[in-house]
Formats: structure tokens, C-alpha cells, sequence
């Protein structure tokens, strides 16, 4: 029994968002960037920025995950052929686009660099007899991989990703189905997540109650838990 919000409530499952609440997302991203880009480091930022915008636009639903996935390798590689100045074809440069997009998706699947805190709350909660799902918008083995790499996927009884499920987060039929996948009533589960837009309205507008991890406001996984 916990309190949400002033209501005393019997959670049986929690589901948890994995990049920047369980894996820190930009040393993974640089980490991914480097192996697929070792000849130009100076341009991680213009990436990081571009691969930001668009998956903030896919937030509120101008792209779906899998349309920014590529969308921002091929804006990528544009911009830094101009920055270049370099001219190539549409055949040269599609070869360029799809050969870094398959190197960092490589890559990315082996990154593992964990949030502060992430495995000892996994373990509590576990030990408290919650049932663990991933909830995640990506491709699903390669966040599974992640997991895997991380030493956590173990905790997990599920994983729920976009990709797999058809739907991406904040839409009300990823949670939807990922109650159905589990057995699972609104009332019964709570989120945790680092996205307002994503995880927390997301789930809310499904009926689950959210708990917000404020992972760049200093927030820490085990004090947010503390009360479940």
C-alpha cells in the first residue's frame, strides 16, 4: 500500500522507461556516435541536436519513432556534407546515410552507462514483489540488448517497445496494449519515467497513475520510490 497524490493505493506492476530513467542517454549516444563516426568527433553535437529536435517533434505526434529513425541520420549527414563542402550524388549520398545508420544502430545496442541508482531501485522494487516491465519507445532488441549489456534485463518480466508493440508512447494504445500483454488493469500499475509528455501524461490519459523522474532536475531514483 502507497500514497499517490493524497490516495492510498495496492500497486502488482510497474512499468519503467529506460533511456534517461534506467540508461543515462547522452554518454550511450556519444559512446554510439564514436564508433559509427571515429573520423568526426566535432560534429556529436550538430547529431545530438538534430537527432533532439526531431524525437521532441515525434513527442507530439508530428513523426513516429521509426519515421525519425530515418530522418535524422539522413539530415545528419547532409548537413555535414555541407559543412564539408562537399558534393556528392543522391547515390553517394544515400550509401553515406545508410552506412552511419546501420554503425550506430550497431552500436547503440551495446550501450549500457546506467543512470545513478538505476540497478539498486530495480532491486528493491523487485525484492517489494512488484512485477518489473521496460516501457520504451525504440526498436525492441536493441533496447533489449541494452538491457542485457547493463546487467538488468533479469529484472524485467517484459519489455513493452514501440516498435514491437505498434504504437509509440505518449499514445493511449501503447499502454493499452501493454496492459493487455500483462493482465494488467489501469489501477494496478504505475509508471515511472523522465518524460512529462511521453511517460507521464501518456500513462495518465490510460488511467495509470506516473511517478516523474526529473533526472536533469537532480531527482534520485531511490528517494523517488521511497514511498512504494
Amino acid at each position: 500500500m502507497t500514497k499517490y497524490f493524497g490516495k492510498k493505493v495496492t500497486y502488482k506492476a510497474i512499468f519503467i522507461d529506460i533511456d534517461d530513467t534506467l540508461l543515462d542517454y547522452i554518454p550511450c549516444c556519444r559512446e554510439a556516435y564514436d564508433a559509427a563516426m571515429p573520423e568526426h568527433p566535432e560534429y556529436f553535437q550538430l547529431f545530438f541536436d538534430i537527432a533532439g529536435r526531431l524525437f521532441a517533434e515525434a513527442k507530439h505526434g508530428k513523426y513516429t519513432i521509426a519515421e525519425v529513425m530515418d530522418l535524422y541520420p539522413q539530415e545528419f549527414i547532409a548537413r555535414m556534407n555541407e559543412l564539408e563542402n562537399e558534393r556528392v550524388s543522391e547515390v553517394e549520398l544515400s550509401a553515406r546515410v545508410d552506412s552511419f545508420k546501420h554503425a550506430f544502430r550497431a552500436a547503440w545496442g551495446t550501450t549500457h552507462t546506467l543512470v545513478p541508482e538505476a540497478k539498486e531501485m530495480l532491486e528493491l522494487l523487485k525484492n517489494k514483489g512488484y512485477r518489473l516491465f521496460a516501457a520504451s519507445n525504440s526498436f525492441g532488441h536493441l533496447q533489449r540488448s541494452r538491457l542485457e549489456h547493463a546487467g538488468i534485463l533479469p529484472y524485467f518480466e517484459d519489455t513493452f517497445i514501440s516498435m514491437d508493440i505498434g504504437y509509440d508512447k505518449p499514445d493511449i494504445r501503447f499502454f493499452q496494449e501493454a496492459l493487455r500483454r500483462c493482465g494488467l488493469q489501469p489501477n494496478e500499475v504505475l509508471m515511472i519515467g523522465d518524460s512529462m509528455t511521453t511517460d507521464i501524461l501518456g500513462a495518465q490519459a490510460a488511467g495509470i497513475d506516473a511517478l516523474f523522474f526529473d533526472r536533469r532536475g537532480g531527482a534520485s531514483l531511490m528517494k523517488l520510490i521511497k514511498e512504494l
